[in-house]
């Protein structure tokens, strides 16, 4: 949905950026490694300790790469790299777990009674792209859905971020939206493989 819109605009921005990376030798999967590796690194550090603020602003700008890469693979030709495909899709699904696992702590450390909507939140969220996984292995298009990777990795950043500023019942509200439209999500998938088989 988002993604759809804003992404076309953001990679004619991005693209004399990774030409000019393409030149110096930098290739589209260590791009994809060094965004994730400080996603992880950062979501599991400052998350865990209420450092959301701070957290979030630097997971954003790490996530960046998960644009950079794409474009540069497509103007380095490997956009069909089967690895790189597979590694893009795999990294993701770290990135995004590795947020909530971070908040989780956190809400555990504090006895907080989010726990359990957060916990299906990220079951939502690896349930969501694994039905589509399935769904494209037995022949069957299965891309729809009203929360999409991008779409829940905004309401997320967005809900931890003011949760770190003080804004009451954001990380609630954000946590809440994102276990309800991921499970929506998921029903909307299986309702397509259901009708396409």
């Amino acid at each position: 949905m988002i993604s759809a819109r804003i992404k076309p605009a953001v990679t004619r921005v991005i693209t004399p950026v990774a030409s000019l990376a393409l030149r110096l030798g930098i290739t589209p999967n260590a791009v994809t490694w060094s965004g994730a590796i400080a996603v992880v690194a950062a979501a599991l550090y400052f998350y865990p300790k209420g450092e959301f603020v701070t957290g979030t602003i630097v997971i954003s700008l790490a996530a960046l790469s998960d644009l950079f890469d794409g474009t540069m693979a497509r103007i380095s030709k490997a956009g069909s790299s089967l690895w790189g495909s597979f590694l893009d899709s795999t990294i993701d699904r770290i990135t995004d777990s590795a947020i909530l696992v971070g908040v989780s702590i956190f809400l555990i450390q504090t006895d907080d009674q989010l726990v359990p909507v957060v916990l299906v939140t990220l079951l939502t969220g690896m349930l969501v792209p694994y039905v589509r996984a399935k769904a494209e292995s037995l022949g069957i298009q299965c891309s729809g859905g009203i929360a999409e990777r991008t779409e829940r990795l905004i309401i997320a950043l967005t809900a931890i971020g003011f949760e770190g500023l003080g804004v009451p019942y954001s990380l609630a509200l954000g946590m809440w939206l994102l276990a309800l439209l991921g499970t929506y999500t998921v029903i909307q998938r299986m309702i397509i493989v259901k009708r396409a088989s």
